[in-house]
């Protein structure tokens, strides 16, 4: 495959000694090459815009004289035989320019008066102007000159003829050579060497995010791309790939720490049945003792199981896998059976739970993951809730959204935890004595993400929390 000449962003070590900006072929880069286009086409478009001027003052000149033509060969057919003689030398003599013809012929072609040797043979005497060549002799010789003429018989039979020499256009076509000449030119050479500028200017910028890149590809996680702040799509561009490295920074700070808080977590169960099963086999002397630490053992690797079992759930929502299967889930009656499924156990801890309907509500969605979602939220509740509290499962339907709010009676989760109570594994110190994983709220979380609804927590006192869902998923 042929290699592209432009300046690229490469991924090779080597690349920047390979391919230096004092080494690098400007005329073949992207930016000169575009130059050069927008400069022809530029340089078209001016010759075409002097062509139309000129076209368009020939013509008015060519009308003016002709105009002008028109009247005077009517002036002077006007006059009476005696004057005409006189009218046409006058006509001749106030021409300094030398532009002007004037003869009077008689019926057979003779010469009676005017500066034209002959009558031309090609002028047609029906009184319209035509474009003629006539010969002018002058002291030097004879010239051909291409003129404007009009002819017509006078009453007494002889032929008028009135003419003019359009030498303006000449003039306008040289002044019109010199204006491309002058202006044109140092215009290209501009747009040329404006080129030449842009094209070093892009290939340093983007050897600077070679070089960056270079170090990123290394392991230096902490590198950006630079970005002048100057507005342009480069630094647009800059900024949203820089964007892109904070959040790819973050996640992988965050898998790092997820990973050692998966090993502390599966080695805490892993270690205790263990230490049950090696006890156990030194200790245990009846088949009862044995079962209790079989019993112990396989409680604490169902423990293992249910982390691993749950972090594989949470892969598998984060990756929208079921996104396909969504429909239209009725919340009332979903929320109605979570509450059903945990009142037993909010009795056994003398909790009151209970559940408030404005009205029916609908939302698109997974009604399975949606179940598992407010069920862990109900599940929190009633386990951070002190005997004698109250759980309250409330739906409400507000301006374009429909709301699920959970609140109870419990500590509550404070200010400074709200974000972090949503990462993996984490557990506040205040309830390090509760069973849990610290993985409920983060599969909500990713629920909620994957439904495209919004989690809001309140801090305390008393837990409060509300899943948020916009029209565009309700109903």
């Amino acid at each position: 495959m042929e290699a592209r000449k432009t300046p690229q962003l490469t991924l090779s070590r080597g690349s920047a000694r390979r391919d230096p900006i004092g080494q690098a072929h400007i005329i073949r880069s992207n930016t000169f090459q575009w130059t050069l286009v927008v400069a022809g086409v530029f340089a078209v478009f001016v010759i075409v815009l002097f062509g139309f001027i000129y076209r368009q003052v020939d013509q008015y000149l060519i009308a003016r004289s002709d105009k002008m033509i028109g009247s005077q060969l009517n002036f002077i057919a006007s006059l009476r035989s005696e004057h005409l003689l006189d009218a046409i030398n006058d006509h001749l003599k106030q021409d300094s320019r030398g532009v002007q013809y004037a003869g009077l012929f008689n019926s057979d072609g003779r010469k009676i008066a005017g500066n034209l040797e002959r009558l031309p043979p090609d002028l047609q005497i029906n009184d319209s102007i035509q474009t003629i060549s006539i010969e002018r002799t002058l002291p030097v010789g004879t010239e051909t000159h291409v003129i404007r003429a009009n002819a017509r018989h006078i009453p007494n039979g002889d032929a008028l003829v009135i003419g003019r020499e359009v030498d303006e256009t000449k003039e306008i076509s040289h002044v019109v050579a010199q204006a491309l000449a002058l202006g044109l030119l140092p215009g290209l050479c501009l747009c040329l060497l404006a080129g030449a500028w842009l094209s070093m200017r892009a290939q340093k910028r983007v050897e600077e995010v070679n070089q960056r890149v270079q170090r990123i590809i290394a392991g230096d996680l902490r590198e950006r791309l630079p970005h002048g702040g100057i507005g342009g799509p480069f630094s647009k561009l800059t900024l949203i790939v820089n964007g892109m490295l904070d959040e790819m920074e973050a996640m992988i700070r965050a898998l790092a720490g997820v990973g050692n808080d998966i090993a502390h977590d599966l080695r805490t169960p892993l270690t205790r049945a263990r230490l049950t099963l090696e006890r156990g086999r030194t200790n245990a002397t009846t088949l009862e003792q044995l079962q209790l630490v079989a019993d112990r053992a396989i409680a604490n690797v169902d423990q293992s199981l249910a982390i691993i079992t749950t972090l594989l759930r949470l892969a598998e929502i984060e990756n929208s896998r079921r996104s396909a299967a969504f429909g239209i889930v009725s919340l009332h009656e979903m929320l109605q059976e979570v509450c059903d499924i945990y009142e037993p156990i909010a009795e056994i801890k003398n909790i009151a739970l209970r559940f408030g309907v404005q009205q029916h509500l609908n939302v698109c969605g997974d009604r399975d993951l949606l179940f598992e979602a407010f069920a862990n939220l109900v599940d929190n509740a009633i386990k951070f809730t002190s005997e004698g509290g109250r759980v309250v499962i409330e739906l409400i339907r507000g301006n374009y959204e429909t709301t699920v709010r959970i609140s109870d009676t419990g500590p509550g989760i404070n200010d400074q935890e709200r974000e972090a109570v949503l990462r993996r594994f984490y557990r506040s110190d205040k309830i390090r004595s509760t069973p849990g994983m610290g993985l409920g709220l983060n599969l909500v979380a990713a629920i909620v993400k994957l439904h495209g609804f919004s989690l809001a927590i309140y801090p305390g006192p008393g837990g409060r929390l509300e899943v948020i869902c916009p029209d565009h998923r309700s109903s």
